[in-house]
């Protein structure tokens, strides 16, 4: 394995959940575009920035998985809200599950006592 390898690979993993880490804060309600932002930078490792949530935002509206509403703002301009679909709900039920098994599985190797050659 090269080095920065690994790095590389947190980025594909990442890039492979951030939109179930999306619906998953739609779970609680509706948000916008910013707000998500905000939520996904308190934690260190889903910071993410404008030009990756709204082309995501905007596949999980093709795909039905949320849909939107414009709503007007008390401070600028109206604001699309996005909030998760029957649908959404569905593909991030079926997603929890089997990231469930799929981190134990995971966490059972990295947790082993053995050592890997240096």
């Amino acid at each position: 394995m090269e080095p920065g390898s690994a790095a590389k690979a947190v980025s594909q993993m990442r890039r492979g959940v951030l939109e179930f880490c999306v619906m998953a804060l739609l779970r609680d309600g509706e948000r916008y575009g910013v707000e998500l932002l905000r939520e996904l930078g308190e934690v260190d490792a889903l910071v993410t920035s404008e030009g990756t949530i709204y082309p995501l935002l905007s596949r999980l509206r093709k795909d039905h998985l949320v849909e939107t509403a414009w709503q007007e703002s008390p401070t600028g301009p109206p604001r699309r809200y996005y909030r998760l679909t029957p649908d959404g709900v569905k593909a991030l039920n079926e997603f929890t599950a089997e990231w469930s098994r799929f981190r134990d599985g995971v966490e059972y190797f990295l947790s082993q006592d053995g050592s890997v050659g240096e």
